[in-house]
């Protein structure tokens, strides 16, 4: 009997010892996480809306009125994680910058950024994560697929296998199709998001 209480004080000595551990290793790589994140959002920002000098939170978002409207526009898989004005030398806001969390990629969720400036163009799409198969999907992270959204004033865009062309086809990423599709509606939802909240561009 004694054997026994001694072996379960000590495993419990040794769990509170490692729950401890684990929490100031917590605590010292908190900040540093979160900094790292913050600098991949604002790198992402600058990347896809160039010409703002600067990034402010829109405080109109509501990220349960995002989820509603997009499931009413059948966009059901994506997010709205968060919305930024981008502004000009002189404040004046010159495009926003909205990130959606896809949850229909092929290797779990991917979130990106879209830039669309006051006007309806979109100026740049950024990955913020991104984790699907090396030389398939991952290649949705490359400026080949990723330019082809870019400069582009479209209400919604569709992807082809087939090449057809138009400003609101995306020729699809060989052997990842699930991934192109996810990416395209992902941008498809803020697009969504521009034009119902924001501005709405093509659809004025």
């Amino acid at each position: 009997m004694n054997k026994i209480i001694k072996n379960t004080l000590i495993l419990t000595a040794i769990t509170v010892i490692s729950g401890l551990l684990l929490g100031v290793v917590y605590g010292i790589t908190k900040e540093p996480i979160a900094a790292a994140q913050e600098n991949t959002k604002q790198e992402a920002f600058r990347a896809v809306l160039t010409d703002a000098s600067e990034f402010l939170t829109y405080e109109g978002f509501d990220a349960d009125s995002a989820a509603a409207l997009l499931a009413e526009n059948g966009y059901t898989s994506d997010d709205i994680t968060e919305v930024v004005e981008g502004v000009d030398g002189s404040g004046e806001v010159i495009g926003y910058v909205i990130n959606v969390m896809s949850h229909e990629a092929y290797d779990g969720d991917l979130e990106l950024s879209v830039g669309i400036a006051t006007d309806g163009t979109v100026k740049g799409v950024e990955m913020l994560s991104i984790s699907e198969t090396a030389g398939l999907g991952m290649k949705a992270a490359e400026a080949e697929f990723k330019d082809q959204f870019k400069d582009k004033q479209v209400e919604k865009f569709s992807y082809t296998k087939n090449g057809e062309e138009g400003d609101d086809k995306i020729d699809a990423l060989s052997g990842a199709t699930i991934t192109t599709n996810a990416v395209t509606n992902a941008v498809d939802s803020a697009l969504v998001y521009f034009q119902n909240e924001l501005g709405g561009g093509v659809n004025e």
